[in-house]
């Protein structure tokens, strides 16, 4: 099949947006930003064996090639709009491009969002998706801001993909259906959540790499410190059912990564008000710290010693043994 053949067939649908002037065909899209908005973008490669098992289903690939960047655009308080697409395949196979393009597509239809161009070339399989979305001028959650006194909260109950990698690396199987494979496979946009923040939140990041090395990117940007404590920290029934509570790894919450789960700041006076809006939602939140004047980020564990850490969080240019 040509490339432009393979592009009609799997990956082109009726416009959906008046706010597309033109989107998949020509050489470029043309879009328009509402007045009155700033546009968000985001872009964000997935590499099979690097940010997704080999075996994953395909039409989970393309649900999670896109729940990343929705998760960029949530952490920024943004409404999603557009996405452009670059597919690296190795062949043609029907069935994992009909299946890819289902995942892809069919979050998008859930969150309004249009395919409005790409490219498709051949090579190792690789899957790059460019987010672009609007937020009211001005109002956008940004990582700086945190300041001392402010609780930490976090959606969610991080750890879950990471303990699924860790058993699937292992060679324990998980089925598809398994509630930790699904958060690994299938994660979960927060954005909802990232709109009732707007004008709340201090301070905002998505967990992508590690609780610990996300807040690291918070406290950096707002000059300040944080202390946090395990025994607040939120942990799934499915994962305690595989790693009951006196013999947690500490590591897969804190570091592992791969939750997509939104990690904020907000002043003390506010959390109630923080799980009102969030119940609203459906979305559940814990306060598991606070914004300390003292830079640094310190762990608690549930006696109230100091929790040291292997690592930080996930590198892309660390070697494997240390990642």
């Amino acid at each position: 099949m040509k490339e432009f053949d393979l592009i009609r067939r799997y990956f082109t649908q009726a416009p959906r947006h008046t706010d597309v002037v033109l989107g998949v065909g020509d050489d470029a899209a043309l879009l328009r930003v509402p007045p009155g908005h700033e546009l968000a973008v985001s872009v964000d490669t997935l590499i099979r064996g690097v940010h997704f098992p080999p075996q994953t289903p395909p039409a989970a690939v393309g649900h999670k090639a896109l729940a990343v960047n929705l998760s960029d655009l949530a952490a920024m308080g943004a409404t999603p709009r557009w996405i452009t697409l670059a597919l690296t395949l190795p062949e043609q196979e029907p069935d994992w491009l009909e299946g890819f393009a289902r995942g892809l597509l069919n979050l998008a239809g859930q969150h309004g969002v249009e395919l409005v161009g790409g490219d498709t070339t051949r090579g190792p399989l690789s899957i790059t998706v460019q987010i672009m979305g609007v937020v009211p001028a001005g109002a956008a959650l940004r990582r700086r801001g945190a300041r001392p006194g402010d609780r930490i909260m976090v959606t969610g109950t991080p750890g879950d993909a990471a303990l699924a990698l860790q058993r699937l690396l292992a060679g324990q199987p998980l089925d598809p259906d398994d509630p930790l494979r699904r958060r690994l496979d299938r994660p979960t946009p927060r954005m909802a959540a990232g709109l009732a923040l707007r004008g709340l939140a201090t301070a905002c990041i998505d967990i992508s790499d590690g609780l610990c090395q996300d807040l690291g990117h918070v406290l950096a940007a707002s000059g300040v410190g944080a202390t946090l404590r395990t025994s607040d920290l939120p942990l799934s029934a499915a994962f305690l059912a595989h790693m009951p509570a006196e013999r947690v790894d500490w590591s897969l919450p804190l570091a592992g990564g791969d939750d997509y789960e939104l990690l904020f700041t907000v002043p003390q006076p506010q959390v109630a008000l923080v799980h009102e809006r969030l119940a609203g939602t459906g979305c559940p939140v814990a306060e598991i710290g606070v914004i300390e004047a003292e830079l640094g980020l310190r762990v608690l564990d549930s006696v109230g010693d100091r929790l040291a850490l292997d690592r930080g969080g996930y590198d892309h240019f660390q070697t494997a043994e240390s990642s």
